[in-house]
């Protein structure tokens, strides 16, 4: 899986290690028991390639959890194993396939998914670090770490639901911390019991849990309803004797009024919920480093009321005000953050008078709230496509270029199978798909999906159209987009789906140039096919 900055979280661990898969727990004595017979021994390879090195433990979906070494590649993977395979293991196999589709650097990479009859198995990225569970259970999080978990895990989201996949399995045990502060998401589900709104109210629940250390059970209505069943070993959350929910800020002083009622609000099946991607760019604002944004009490920059005004836990937990939406109690952050901002840069000696009187609450009529709503995010459509192919000797395997946004990833077009050392046989710098989106748009990101693993590409943006198809045109057309990359190329991607992210939001975009450097190894020789682009924007 290529690096990336993603949203990350300050490392406090003691150098535990992630459950990798599941729920991120122990089994559970409700848990299904877990097959012994024919069961696997250290130092076992499978599949000729991914050797047993650890027995992690079993999880609660029943499945054994091994750490493993993938011996071609030198790198360790975390295998989860099935008794028996077939039907019994066609939910699971069939995640992976899904999940191993979107990469992205706050979602677990899924390498390979494997059926032998007597048993399945799936091999995916080691993470080494603790699952978010297991972090609060050592307290909970102060509200910039709990901010960073929300933001990553939308983040996460968003290249899910942009596929139009939903994860469905998303709660404490399957966010985890890495050692190096990386948050990632793992264990999606594909058995349609959840939707992508089900998806962005958990990350209310994972904000929840990481403020207050309690889960809401975010599948259970939360105002005048029973508690449910939540996920095992996971405290359930405070609540009056009709069932309601206490606010995070009602357990825990110190809590910013703003994120609690995000929180809430994600929370509340009353309130529709935004998009992941439009959460992620919200959350993103708001992931300012902890030292920045949550002062000592005796700092300039204050979110908290004082702690003496603080209502009981859930004498009050009834009386919450309702938001009037995600975007008012947006406002009110930005506002915050802004008023914040005037009096860091004015010094603690700023006189008062010179700091807006108060900042808007969230009682104001929306009618009055002036924010500029966030551009919807959508598929937008290709208006048409090229191949560009500089160095061609004659001109052939150039058709077919409309497949690669046709809708059908079954179907795209395929370069020629290149023999000799050379990926493109020794004589080309690559081949590309040109695409023209019609007019000027604001990208926010491009996915690629590919016929096979282990190729190398970059995308390019351009100012001007093909004038034509040959290779003098082609030429003048790849030297002029090379000069305005989108974000880094990929290098013997471990997946098939590659998905560009570096795009200017201040900036439109029309024509993109998408672009094979190095091709797969495939039938004695080199070749891959395009099968389908998609870029998402206003």
């Amino acid at each position: 899986m290529p690096s990336s900055a993603g949203p990350s979280i300050d490392t406090i661990t003691k150098g535990g290690r992630v459950t990798q898969v599941g729920e991120g727990q122990e089994t559970a004595e409700s848990a299904p028991p877990v097959a012994t017979f024919g069961a696997p021994t250290v130092g076992e390879i499978l599949a000729e390639r991914y050797e047993l090195v650890e027995h992690v433990n079993n999880d609660s979906a029943g499945r054994q959890v091994w750490r493993g070494v993938d011996v071609i590649l030198r790198r360790p993977v975390a295998v989860v194993l099935r008794y028996p395979g077939g039907d019994s293991a066609t939910e699971m196999l069939q995640a992976a396939v899904a999940a191993s589709r979107v990469i992205h650097p706050n979602l677990v990479g899924v390498y390979d998914a494997i059926d032998e009859a007597d048993r399945a198995y799936v091999v995916r990225e080691w993470v080494d670090g603790v699952s978010l569970r297991e972090m609060v259970a050592d307290g909970p999080l102060d509200p910039a770490r709990a901010t960073a978990v929300g933001n990553a895990v939308a983040s996460a989201l968003a290249a899910v639901h942009a596929t139009g996949m939903v994860h469905g399995n998303v709660h404490p045990g399957t966010v985890m911390i890495s050692d190096d502060g990386r948050v990632v998401l793992a264990d999606a589900r594909t058995d349609g019991a959840d939707s992508q709104e089900s998806d962005i109210r958990a990350i209310g629940g994972i904000l929840y849990f990481a403020m207050a250390g309690h889960w809401p059970h975010t599948e259970v209505p939360l105002r005048g309803a029973t508690a449910g069943h939540g996920r095992a070993a996971i405290p359930d959350a405070l609540r009056d004797t009709s069932g309601v929910l206490a606010a995070p800020r009602q357990i825990r002083a110190g809590i910013p009024a703003y994120l609690d009622d995000l929180t809430m609000d994600l929370l509340d099946p009353a309130i529709t919920p935004t998009s992941a991607d439009v959460l992620t760019a919200e959350l993103a604002r708001l992931d300012i480093p902890g030292e920045d944004q949550f002062l000592e009490p005796t700092g300039p920059l204050r979110f908290t009321a004082d702690t003496g005004d603080e209502p009981s836990p859930l004498a009050a937990a009834g009386g919450r005000k309702v938001a009037l939406g995600i975007a008012g109690v947006l406002a009110v952050a930005l506002v915050a953050l802004l008023v914040g901002i005037s009096v860091l840069g004015g010094g603690e000696d700023t006189p008062t008078q010179n700091v807006p009187a108060a900042a808007p609450s969230a009682s104001v009529p929306a009618a009055e709230d002036t924010t500029a709503p966030a551009p919807q995010v959508r598929k937008l459509d290709i208006a048409r496509a090229q191949i560009i192919d500089p160095d061609s000797r004659d001109r052939v395997g150039l058709d077919g270029a409309e497949k690669v946004y046709d809708g059908d990833q079954d179907e795209g077009w395929a370069t020629q199978t290149y023999r000799g050392s050379g990926q493109f046989g020794n004589y080309k710098r690559g081949m590309g798909v040109w695409i023209d989106l019609g007019a000027e748009r604001t990208v926010k990101s491009v996915q690629v999906n590919l016929s096979a693993v282990g190729a190398s590409a970059a995308l390019y943006a351009g100012t001007t159209p093909v004038s034509g198809s040959s290779n003098q045109a082609d030429d003048q057309l790849l030297t002029s987009y090379e000069k305005n990359p989108i974000g880094q190329p990929f290098e013997e991607h471990d997946g098939t789906t590659m998905t560009f992210n570096g795009f200017d939001a201040d900036k439109k975009y029309r024509y993109l140039l998408f672009w094979l450097i190095e091709l797969p190894p495939s039938d004695g020789g080199y070749k891959v096919g395009v099968q389908e682009i998609t870029v998402q924007g206003s």
